[in-house]
């Protein structure tokens, strides 16, 4: 009994291949058909199956974008690049969201150099591309050992530059993980928040943040979290109104 209760359980959430294949084309369709709504929901399916691939998170922030829910199409699309590195398409729609955000925070500096890095790095490609240069570089020296004179010198140069090219994918990756790791973005998801100078309620009102607008999350303490504005402005807000990127 308990085997076929945790059978049933599993079946129930997770998709196959082709159903989630399916959702994906019912999605589309729905967006087509200009139901972003309909699309919406299908593609929210897919996420918490754990189909979350950046096609669907593009495909649900630009749904939410449409429907003029600033906060989840920022967050989607963020998470999108996140996945996919920076694309035209996720970039051009960030850019339509900011413009119709409420909070046009002026004076924001460039992320630094090494945010800009790991955003356009796709951790996919440069994966394969490490693996692929670093199996094939060990196969040349091998295959080195069998060769003489001029060809053996040209193998282990081939060999070099594809160990170099490795650990440059590799380096990348690095980069990227320790980005990740050491720096927490989050979108305003809810209508309006109001920033305090300290983690209490009673604490006094600094500046109030709306939909969509993209934070620095510094710390936490208990329901509240830290934030700094693209401006550098920072204040204390509830927790519940951020979402994660």
């Amino acid at each position: 009994m308990i085997h076929l209760f945790w059978l049933s359980l599993l079946s129930q959430s997770y998709y196959t291949p082709l159903e989630a294949q399916e959702i994906f084309r019912r999605a589309g369709e729905a967006y087509y058909r200009e139901d972003y709504t309909g699309a919406k929901q299908e593609y929210l399916k897919l996420l918490s199956h754990g189909y979350g691939g950046s096609d669907v998170l593009y495909n649900l922030g630009t749904a939410c974008l449409n429907q003029g829910e600033l906060g989840d199409a920022v967050l989607y699309l963020e998470r999108a690049r996140r996945d996919e590195g920076n694309s035209p398409d996720i970039e051009a729609n960030l850019a339509i969201a900011k413009s119709r955000q409420l909070d046009q925070v002026m004076g924001s500096s460039e992320d630094p150099f090494i945010e800009r890095l790991a955003n356009a790095v796709r951790q996919r490609a440069i994966g394969i591309a490490f693996v692929v240069a670093w199996g094939l570089a060990f196969l040349t020296l091998s295959l080195s050992r069998f060769l003489s004179g001029g060809r053996r010198l040209m193998a282990r140069t081939i060999a070099v530059a594809l160990l170099l090219f490795a650990v440059a994918n590799g380096s990348l990756l690095m980069i990227r993980a320790y980005v990740r790791r050491t720096y927490t973005d989050g979108v305003v998801t809810a209508k309006a928040l109001q920033a305090r100078e300290f983690p209490q309620d009673a604490g006094r009102v600094s500046f109030e943040i709306h939909s969509g607008l993209k934070v620095r999350v510094l710390e936490s303490s208990g329901k509240y979290l830290r934030l700094r504005l693209p401006n550098g402005l920072e204040g204390w807000t509830q927790a519940e109104g951020i979402s994660i990127i």
